[in-house]
């Protein structure tokens, strides 16, 4: 059927008109999307309770204080840093910390402040890129936060490492605020589930195991700020709890590391010794491991005298490092109950552990840093000591 003139021209003309009006709607469309993200922030409210407006999804950010960037490394967005505190880039003898050891490339970024918060207002204002949002772990210490906004103009977000035992809330809430700033909401909950089916899991494998027939148990040469001596334990040793053994130095109220004296120890006199590894830092008299060989009154503990000195992973380097909790865990577990850690392989759960929260997902990195941390020391983690 043939079209008349009049009706080409208007067919023509009405084709030309939306052809360009709907190019206009592009152009608008990806113009406004634009606008949108740069001009797209969230208000979160952080741990000291002060509404703080960032940009949603920065490009740069930086940590400030133990664990910040640890937390960071957990929902895979550590490529956002533009620098570092001081203790990123130490060459240091002992290094038991996994989200480091999985980005070795921390150790080219530039400093902006030194370790535990102590920030320099004048490094982070040179540094460029400029960060968008500064991330401040243990608040209370180091430079304040609020003054850090004031003389930065940069935002700060105050917030609360927590722990796996006492203070889980605070550390989910940590790590749901920097999965909502940085766009990670979902490797935000992937990691608290992680975390929780670990912990049930363990528990489940050892909660029905009768009082009577658990093996008492202590761990000796716990880490605080350093290495310290056999003396040194943590009441609330979360491997322990979570695997419901029996404690000797179990103290429900003592929720953070404690010396206890040699009598109560020869007391206890438990039955499986665990020794926190960074205790070989000290590599003289005041190592737990030089202790339990040369002290006559240790010779009489019946760990001692069976054989029963094993090494564990210290997690308390740079505040908590939650992977190795469960490491130490499932290796205690296995220890205490081997039967009902019978199908557990505990290299591959700990590379399994390690790749899930600071290797993205790389088996082939989880497996270096398993390596790395069970070599950290000069005694291996997860063997029997000498003693």
């Amino acid at each position: 059927m043939k079209i008349k003139y009049p009706y080409k021209i208007f067919i023509t003309t009405s084709l030309v008109i939306v052809s360009i009006l709907c190019a206009g709607c592009m152009d608008n469309s990806s113009n406004n999307h634009n606008i949108s993200k740069n001009n797209d922030t969230i208000t979160v409210t952080d741990f000291l309770g002060r509404t703080v407006e960032v940009p949603k999804s920065p490009d740069h950010v930086i940590c400030s204080g133990p664990g910040a960037l640890r937390y960071l490394s957990y929902l895979e967005a550590q490529d956002k840093i533009v620098a570092v505190d001081s203790i990123e880039t130490e060459e240091s003898k002992f290094d038991a910390r996994p989200y480091a050891l999985a980005n070795p490339q921390f150790k080219k970024y530039p400093v902006f402040g030194e370790f535990r918060g102590n920030d320099d207002p004048e490094k982070i204002l040179a540094l460029e890129p400029q960060p968008q949002v500064i991330f401040k772990m243990y608040s209370t210490s180091g430079y304040d936060p609020v003054e850090l906004q004031k003389k930065t103009g940069i935002p700060v977000i105050a917030l609360n490492y927590g722990d796996m035992v006492n203070n889980k809330a605070d550390m989910y809430n940590s790590l749901r605020i920097m999965g909502e700033v940085m766009d990670k909401e979902k490797r935000a909950e992937e990691v608290i589930t992680f975390f929780d089916n670990a912990i049930a899991d363990l528990n489940e494998r050892t909660g029905d195991v009768p009082e009577e027939e658990k093996i008492t148990c202590y761990v000796g040469g716990i880490a605080r700020s350093g290495p310290h001596g056999f003396q040194s334990t943590e009441p609330t040793y979360p491997p322990f709890l979570f695997t419901n053994a029996k404690n000797v130095a179990y103290d429900p109220k003592n929720l953070t590391t404690a010396d206890v004296s040699k009598e109560s120890i020869l007391g206890w006199d438990p039955e499986i010794i665990f020794v926190d590894l960074s205790t070989t830092q000290s590599e003289d008299k005041s190592s737990a491991v030089y202790q339990l060989q040369n002290d006559v009154s240790y010779k009489k503990l019946t760990a001692v005298q069976d054989g029963k000195v094993y090494g564990v992973l210290p997690y308390n380097w740079y505040t908590q490092n939650q992977g190795s909790i469960l490491a130490d865990a499932y290796f205690a577990g296995k220890l205490l109950y081997p039967e009902k850690f019978e199908d557990v392989d505990l290299e591959s759960k700990t590379i399994e552990i390690y790749t899930f929260l600071v290797g993205k997902g790389d088996e082939e990195v989880g497996r270096q840093v398993y390596e790395k941390m069970i070599n950290a020391f000069s005694i291996p983690a997860f063997t029997k000591i000498e003693v």
